[in-house]
């Protein structure tokens, strides 16, 4: 089995990838809440709320009709 050779990485790339990175995970979201005044906080919070309900009702709607079809 022959051996690869090794894969030299583009520095630019390399340069890019990192800025991304830096701007997420939990320290990325910190910053990004902090930025925040508290009403456009809640108002963020409010309509992720909304969008989790509204997920969880399709699924169970989707499961009922599924279930009607089976009868």
């Amino acid at each position: 089995m022959a051996a690869k050779p090794a894969h030299k990485k583009n520095p630019a790339a390399v340069a890019l990838g990192r800025l991304g990175g830096l701007k997420g995970g939990a320290a990325g979201g910190r910053k990004i809440w902090e930025g925040l005044t508290p009403e456009q906080r809640s108002e963020k919070a409010r309509k992720a709320v909304k969008s989790r309900w509204a997920k969880a009702r399709a699924e169970r709607e989707a499961e009922l009709k599924r279930r009607a079809k089976k009868v």
